[in-house]
């Protein structure tokens, strides 16, 4: 990417974006912002207790991530947020329309291992599969890119700075 832009790292819950988001900051000399500290409490309370989040409960938090990547606009940032469905995606770019996704995608076995291995996080196992249900990968006119979650989180991390230059290239 020759430009500085907000990229935000998407996915279902597991795939890595709380590791991935920092390490591609670093990679590209941006800040990183955590998806997950723009929840309102009540949705951190309603996902600790295994419901899945209805549309709204998103609205919000997909704003407070919009106004954060809209602050950012030319400046450049990586921020994580799941946006699994298109129109929570056509919403972030409507605050940040030159944002672009990185969409790290797996095998659901292995993203389930390690969920199932993460200490203190508020979203149970439990609710992997209507994560997958509610997936709605990136389509041919979004601005984006996939990045296979196997391997290492430096070796992943290296193939998302190189699928996003070529991105813009």
């Amino acid at each position: 990417m020759s430009t500085p832009h907000v990229v935000v790292v998407m996915g279902v819950a597991g795939t890595g974006k709380t590791t991935i988001g920092p390490l591609l900051a670093a990679a590209l000399g941006v800040p990183y912002a955590e998806g997950d500290d723009f929840h309102p409490p009540a949705n951190i309370a309603k996902m600790t207790a295994g419901t899945p989040l209805d549309d709204a409960d998103r609205w919000p938090w997909l704003d407070a991530i919009g106004a954060w990547a809209h602050g950012r606009a030319g400046l450049g940032g990586v921020v994580s947020s799941s946006a699994l469905k298109r129109g929570y995606r056509d919403r972030l770019r409507a605050a940040a329309p030159d944002a672009v996704f990185l969409h790290l995608t797996g095998d659901r076995a292995l993203i389930e291992r390690r969920m199932s291995r993460r200490t203190g996080h508020f979203m149970p196992t439990a609710l992997l599969d209507s994560q997958f249900v509610a997936l709605q990968p990136l389509a041919d006119d979004e601005a984006g890119v996939p990045v296979d979650v196997s391997g290492t989180p430096e070796e992943i991390t290296e193939r998302a700075v190189a699928a996003l230059r070529r991105l813009r290239n």
